[in-house]
């Protein structure tokens, strides 16, 4: 298991900068050294290699997908900024924008907000994979 062994190390640093208390730190990385020979490991190693296959794709609308959606939410949070300028000149308007998008973000099924989390956490979960690698900058 090649990829588990390369997740080890990074893993293990994120827990020495997030863990301040030495016993605990040490429980964590002999927990996450346990788990690396068993089935679980397996999972998530079978699924973050999905993952960096999907990225790695040569196919444009495969390999741009995830980038692309994360732009679309980043676009909706940025959106913010000028409904706020538009506060200032006739907050009515404004008000009124703000209900409807938000009536619009609140009708949005609870799944896709976890395929956004799921989305964004595997992208970036790739991209680290890539970085340490050496095969993405």
């Amino acid at each position: 298991m090649p990829f588990v062994e390369s997740l080890i190390g990074p893993i293990a640093s994120i827990i020495d900068k997030i863990i301040p208390d030495k016993e605990a730190r040490a429980r964590a990385k002999l927990e996450l050294l346990q788990l690396e020979g068993t089935h679980e490991l397996a999972t998530i190693e079978a699924r973050l290699a999905a993952i960096v296959a999907e990225a790695n794709s040569q196919d444009p609308w495969t390999s741009r997908a995830r980038p692309s959606f994360l732009y679309v939410m980043y676009v909706m949070i940025l959106w913010a900024l000028p409904m706020g300028i538009l506060s200032a000149f006739d907050p009515a308007a404004a008000r009124n924008i703000g209900i409807g998008m938000t009536g619009y973000l609140r009708g949005l099924p609870e799944e896709l907000y976890a395929l956004f989390g799921t989305g964004y956490l595997g992208y970036t979960a790739a991209r680290q994979w890539g970085k340490v690698k050496g095969v993405e900058k």
